[in-house]
This record gives structure tokens, C-alpha cells and sequence, in this order.
């Protein structure tokens, strides 16, 4: 693969600039500063065209520019990313969708993911603590080799922090809640009781958040789901 430079590839992503769709993503809270509105799937065929390429994920970080951001977490070897450069990099996070991108597309297939957020989840920067909470959320979905016992620190995290009521810190915590409780009957279970734990708070933020999550953890939909897959597994 050939080395593709750094001032090539954020042409290529002004080329694919949409002023129309920054002004709309602004509107869902995403910083309209340097960004070129270039659509994820665009972004994620300039990544395939690409490459992985650690340094020039950290030459397209370092332009300050969203949709650069974003390429970045696409093309980078999450198996040379430090620690030190998660921690300069989650303290650039400026809006939801770059932090939830990074995080699923990258720091979630590091080495130090779970680490991270328990360490990021008390951290009092609003994009660094959703960061924990969206790790979260991408090890329950994706790392299945994973045993119960780190989601069930993450619940006594959720729990603790579940009366913090800035808009995306409280969304990333239900959606953690939710995607544990989704995952096993036994992490169901344990997500159902710290939903109620949480709701008992003197919060309504905490209550929004335990309320919604048992709507979706003890419906149907998800318990039938997770009746089958045990099922399946003692076949």
C-alpha cells in the first residue's frame, strides 16, 4: 500500500464537502467549526481506499478538522495506540458523533478500552465521561469473548453516576445500561436490578434513565431474544 500524504486525503475530503448537511448536524449538536460534512460512508470508503496507517491518522488528527477527526479513528492500528495518545486525544472530543465514532471504530480494539472507561466514567469533562459510557456500549455489543464480571463493574459505575443530567453524559449512560442488559440473561437481570436501583434516586435524570432502560430490558422483544440464546447455548 502506498503512502498516502496527509495534505491529499483532506483534499479529497473537502472535495466531498456537504454545507447543507453541517447545518443540519448542527442542529442534533454536532460542532459546525471545521467540519466539511462529509457522510460516514464516504468517510468509510476514503478509509478502505486508504488503508491503516497510524501516522497519517495522527497527521489527520491533528488538523483540528471533524470530518478528518473521524477518518483518523477509521484508519488508525488500534495495536499502536498508547495510552498517552487516547488521553490527547479524548481531551480534543468536541462533539457526540467524533467521540462515538472513536470509540467504536478504535479505542474500543485497544488493549486499554475496558481501563479506560473506568477511569473516564468520574472524569468531569462532558465528552470524556460519554466517552466511557459509549466504551461501554461498543465492548457489549462487540467483544464477545468477554466474561460478565467487567460489565457488572460497569453497572455499579452506571449506577454511581447516573444523576449526572448533561444531555450526552445521561444518553451514553442509558445506552450503556441498556446494551449490558441486552447482552445475557444474567447481565438482564443484573442491568433490570440496577435500573431500579438507579430509579429510587433523587433524580429525575436518574429516573429518566432507569425508566426508559426497563421499558426496553423487560420487553418482550429483548427477553424472548435472550431466552433463545440460552437455549441455544445449552444445545
Amino acid at each position: 500500500m502506498f503512502e498516502v500524504e496527509c495534505e491529499e486525503v483532506l483534499r479529497r475530503l473537502k472535495s466531498l464537502s456537504n454545507p447543507s448537511a453541517v447545518a443540519g448536524m448542527a442542529k442534533y449538536g454536532i460542532n459546525p467549526n471545521k467540519n466539511y460534512g462529509v457522510s460516514i460512508p464516504n468517510l468509510r470508503m476514503t478509509a478502505k481506499e486508504t488503508g491503516t496507517d497510524h501516522c497519517l491518522a495522527q497527521q489527520l488528527w491533528s488538523s483540528g478538522i471533524h470530518d478528518a477527526k473521524i477518518l483518523a479513528s477509521m484508519i488508525d492500528d488500534p495495536n499502536s495506540v498508547t495510552e498517552e495518545q487516547m488521553e490527547d486525544w479524548v481531551r480534543d472530543f468536541e462533539s457526540w458523533d467524533v467521540c462515538d465514532q472513536c470509540c467504536m471504530n478504535l479505542f474500543a480494539k485497544t488493549q486499554f478500552a475496558c481501563q479506560k472507561a473506568r477511569q473516564w466514567s468520574s472524569r468531569g469533562e462532558e465528552f470524556v465521561k460519554r466517552a466511557a459510557f459509549a466504551l461501554m456500549v461498543v465492548l457489549a455489543v462487540h467483544d464477545k469473548a468477554a466474561g460478565n464480571s467487567e460489565f457488572e463493574r460497569f453497572l455499579s459505575i452506571i449506577e454511581s453516576q447516573a444523576t449526572d443530567d448533561r444531555n450526552f453524559v445521561k444518553k451514553a449512560i442509558n445506552w450503556a445500561l441498556r446494551q449490558i442488559g441486552k447482552r445475557n440473561l444474567d447481565l438482564n437481570r443484573k442491568a433490570i436490578k440496577a435500573a431500579y436501583k438507579i430509579q429510587k434516586l433523587d433524580s429525575k435524570t436518574a429516573k429518566w434513565i432507569a425508566s426508559d432502560a426497563l421499558r426496553e430490558l423487560k420487553g418482550e422483544k429483548v427477553r424472548s431474544r435472550l431466552n433463545r440464546q440460552s437455549r441455544d447455548k445449552k444445545k
